[in-house]
């Protein structure tokens, strides 16, 4: 431990310990640094997820409330009646969680807001952009992409979709990170075939946008 962060490490193919660069906390338990606690949010999101897509999120919200404050209140007696019968003055056993600072800095939040308003205002001139085809192609992928959901919209419902999501999460990070090399290999072979296809298409059907770069070069060319 250096500078009270953790340092966590694996073995690589070779069978040689390698560390593993350092993460945020959220980052932490999608990447599963500590697995007892990237286990537990797993575990008790899933369960939530799936209850929410048999009951009600009221009754969710309440059942799992109650199974809270059930726990922490038999937890305190629990703690009570043992410091009682030791003769112990151990405190509130949620004391350090009772004295945890959970203000938001006025400063804190007007960061958020912006982050959030300068996200919408880029996602707004994004559909803007391709829903009045400022560029034909990227129209025409937007339209393949939405007529790909509309499929899978048939297949699963919105609900299922969040627990696939939640799943991918706590998956795909990981296996990318223990196969990072191979599998930028296969992304960049994709890349390059979906750009060399791209720019086919804009070469064909030149419409309302900027020539590629190459085809760009070879007409600089031809003028001088």
């Amino acid at each position: 431990m250096a500078g009270g962060s953790k340092r966590y490490s694996r073995n690589n193919s070779n069978g040689n310990f390698q560390t593993l660069p350092e993460r945020g906390p959220v980052e932490s338990l999608i990447y599963w640094r500590d697995v007892k606690k990237s286990g537990i949010v797993f575990g008790a999101g899933l369960i939530t997820l799936v209850a929410i897509s048999w009951f009600s999120v009221i009754s969710v919200f309440a059942y799992l409330s109650l199974l809270a404050l059930f726990g922490t209140v038999a937890f305190r007696i629990y703690k009570s009646v043992t410091q009682a019968v030791q003769k112990t003055n151990d405190g509130h056993p949620f004391k350090e969680y009772l004295e945890l600072d959970l203000t938001l800095s006025q400063e804190k939040v007007q960061n958020i807001a912006g982050v959030a308003v300068a996200h919408l205002n880029g996602f707004t001139a994004e559909l803007r952009r391709l829903f009045l085809v400022e560029d034909l192609i990227d129209s025409i992928k937007f339209g393949v992409i939405l007529w790909v959901f509309t499929y899978i919209g048939a297949w699963f419902n919105g609900m299922t979709l969040v627990i696939l999501a939640f799943v991918s999460l706590f998956t795909l990070p990981k296996v990318y990170e223990n196969n990072k090399q191979s599998i930028d290999t296969y992304l960049d072979l994709v890349r390059s075939k979906l750009t060399e296809i791209t720019d086919k298409i804009r070469v064909a059907i030149p419409i309302g946008n900027k020539k590629p770069v190459a085809a760009a070069a070879t007409e600089s060319d031809k003028d001088k």
